[in-house]
């Protein structure tokens, strides 16, 4: 997972391409894991302007700052495993098959493994889940916008890539976190990333 962030003051200063990455690559860390001491230090003291141009993800942006500086790494780290961890069935699944076809590892996996490997990616072997985690398909994306080969990071391939693999299951995702009434920092970073969500679609369709 990617840690080049920048949540400093001139943020939102930065261009927009630049400025989505650097919010997928956000999106990456905090549902890969409970955020570490130096990532919740970053949010806490982030500016309460949306990191990417837009007022439409500000009061979202605004509201996952406040929690975060509200909370302790404990806390979001307990809440993290109440939600999507522990033994068994998790009470919130983060893997777009279980949304897509009600099961894990199911055709919705194999799907996204060929378009990944048309695309020249595959797993790290330090990436533990599968690759229909939400971590993993926003790494996707920060790395399609971000990446150096032109070939592979270009806007028809973000296109593509984010009408199969995210459109379809982030945001009922999104919406199974923010009805779990145990959700609190992950309730407010589910409404940023639905608002993220929303503005990318809005974007891709203005593309076409």
């Amino acid at each position: 997972m990617s840690s080049d962030l920048n949540l400093s003051a001139s943020s939102h200063a930065l261009d927009e391409e630049t400025a989505r990455a650097e919010i997928y690559g956000l999106l990456s860390l905090l549902f890969y894991a409970a955020p570490s001491k130096e990532l919740l230090g970053q949010l806490q003291v982030a500016v309460t302007e949306a990191p990417d141009a837009g007022a439409f993800l500000e009061e979202p942006w605004r509201e996952l700052v406040a929690c975060a500086r509200s909370l302790s790494q404990r806390q979001i780290a307990d809440e993290y495993t109440r939600l999507f961890g522990g033994v068994g069935k998790p009470e919130v699944y983060l893997f777009g098959s279980h949304y897509l076809s009600g099961f894990l590892n199911e055709k919705p996996l194999v799907r996204l493994r060929d378009d990944l490997a048309a695309l020249g990616l595959a797993r790290s072997q330090d990436m533990s889940e599968t690759e229909d985690h939400a971590a993993y398909v926003f790494e996707v994306m920060r790395y399609l916008i971000a990446g150096d080969d032109v070939t592979v990071s270009n806007l028809t391939q973000q296109m593509a890539f984010f009408s199969q693999h995210l459109q379809p299951w982030v945001s009922p995702m999104c919406q199974a976190i923010l009805a779990h009434p145990q959700a609190v920092f992950y309730a407010r970073l589910a409404n940023f990333t639905a608002a993220f969500m929303g503005v990318e679609a809005q974007g891709f369709d203005l593309v076409n």
